[in-house]
């Protein structure tokens, strides 16, 4: 696909949207914006904080918020209340803008919990599904570990990969509905991709803001065990 067609943005919590919110600045979340340039469609990936800052963002860039893309329920990416705290996002997003909500199905539940968002806004979705944006295909990964219906993004080159894999670690698997198994099964699919993808991660917790997928190979000691014993390990867990 042409690089000219393609609209990608990759924005930071409390730099680049909600700035001056001292929560978004300290979890350091990235939002995504993905598009054709051509129809002038794009989606959010992971509208939390202040939502409406990444339509406004989109419009000033000549864009129509037609979708949202979630990577997983965690407030920290689509709002709402969890561990005894709230934050704003996808709600208030479908305030402002009536679009489809795309997650995983197993995620669903999940996320209408956690944000408040009736479950008939959601549309689910099984790994390997597509999510067209124009003429833009954005091909759905089910990744679960973080939790039960994490999803990353696969899109022209580019592999948005939430809490899943980050440059340096991955998402923890101690919340609720975590499984550090399912994580090791998941990392081991993310990287046998082909095509050498950017990995574009769910937080900067790193030097880069993405790099990719054979750097990371190389760089991140997640990706290390070629076992589930082997992983065990690396995580202080028993070998069973």
């Amino acid at each position: 696909m042409s690089q000219d067609r393609l609209y990608f943005r990759q924005l930071l919590a409390g730099r680049d949207y909600a700035a001056g919110d001292p929560i978004a600045a300290q979890m350091r979340n990235f939002a995504y914006l993905i598009g054709d340039r051509e129809s002038g469609e794009c989606v959010v990936v992971d509208p939390a904080y202040a939502a409406g800052d990444l339509v406004d963002a989109a419009e000033a860039d000549g864009m129509s918020v037609s979708g949202v893309l979630v990577t997983h329920h965690h407030p920290d990416h689509v709002g709402g209340t969890m561990f005894g705290f709230t934050l704003r996002g996808l709600k208030d997003m479908l305030e402002r803008v009536q679009v489809p909500v795309h997650v995983n199905a197993t995620e669903l539940d999940w996320v209408a919990g956690i944000t408040g968002v009736a479950p008939s806004e959601f549309t689910g979705h099984a790994h390997g599904d597509t999510v067209t944006v124009g003429s833009v295909p954005i091909e759905l990964l089910h990744t679960p570990g973080h939790t039960p219906g994490s999803q990353c993004f696969l899109v022209d080159g580019k592999l948005v990969a939430g809490d899943t894999l980050f440059l340096e670690g991955c998402g923890r698997t101690d919340f609720p509905g975590g499984d550090s198994d399912e994580m090791y099964r998941s990392l081991r699919q993310l990287a046998a991709l082909s095509g050498d993808p950017v990995v574009y991660p769910g937080h900067w917790y790193s030097a880069e803001a993405s790099a990719p997928l054979s750097e990371v190979r190389t760089s991140n000691y997640v990706l290390r065990p070629q076992s589930l014993e082997e992983w065990r390990v690396l995580m202080g867990e028993p070998v069973r």
